[in-house]
């Protein structure tokens, strides 16, 4: 495990293994995922029917897709924006290097290879996910794309509030994704005003503002 992105939280903690090793259990290739999408989406639907009270038919799928999607995209790019705010290079998010095991309740585990000559956001596994979930489940890409945003604004919160000292590095990584003009036209930066122009969904569980997250376009001022 890389001990350096570890100390930034468990967020940003990833384990890594040699290039082309078989995987084993509990390790799963994260190829599987994208295979099989339901595969997470549904744990992620039955969890936010038992925190409300509620049947599960009652929470749509759309809407757990779309969480379950903000929660991988979370996962990975945090320790890729670590690395990046910490000088570290060759952390590959490649779809074919990327192993993880499909656990809930926190950040699941997660691995990858080093690669010479990779800088820490090469690769295609944000991505090619995002565009899976909205073809499998027909959800805009401007949520889908906000979605990452506010992954990467909250990882360098997440560092900053961590180390300090590095969090003007963190928001120059995480910026590097804002300017990507698929997330909210690219002219959002991260920081303490960040506010994305969509909304992940949840607010479609009761129906108002409530409980809708604190960089949510719907959240009062």
């Amino acid at each position: 495990m890389n001990n350096r992105l570890a100390a930034l939280g468990p967020f940003f903690a990833i384990d890594v293994h040699e290039p082309k090793t078989a995987v084993t259990a509990p390790w799963l290739a994260f190829t599987e995922l994208l295979a099989d999408l339901d595969s997470r989406v549904r744990p992620v639907r039955s969890a936010l029917a038992l925190g409300g009270n509620r049947p599960e038919d009652d929470v749509e799928l759309r809407v757990a897709a779309s969480v379950a999607h903000l929660g991988v995209v979370a996962r990975l790019l945090a320790p890729a924006i670590g690395a990046m705010a910490l000088g570290e290079r060759g952390l590959s998010l490649d779809v074919a290097d990327l192993r993880w095991q499909n656990q809930l309740g926190g950040p699941f585990p997660l691995s990858t290879v080093i690669r010479t000559g990779h800088g820490a956001l090469q690769g295609d596994a944000v991505e090619v996910l995002t565009h899976a979930f909205a073809g499998t489940y027909s959800l805009s890409d401007q949520v889908l794309w906000g979605n990452i945003g506010s992954a990467a604004n909250s990882a360098a919160g997440l560092i900053g509030a961590a180390r300090p000292d590095l969090a003007r590095r963190a928001r120059m990584a995480a910026d590097a994704i804002l300017a990507d003009p698929r997330v909210d036209g690219g002219r959002l930066r991260s920081g303490e005003g960040f506010r994305r122009r969509s909304c992940c969904l949840l607010y479609r569980l009761t129906g108002d503002r409530i409980g809708v997250c604190g960089d949510c376009v719907l959240a009062g001022d």
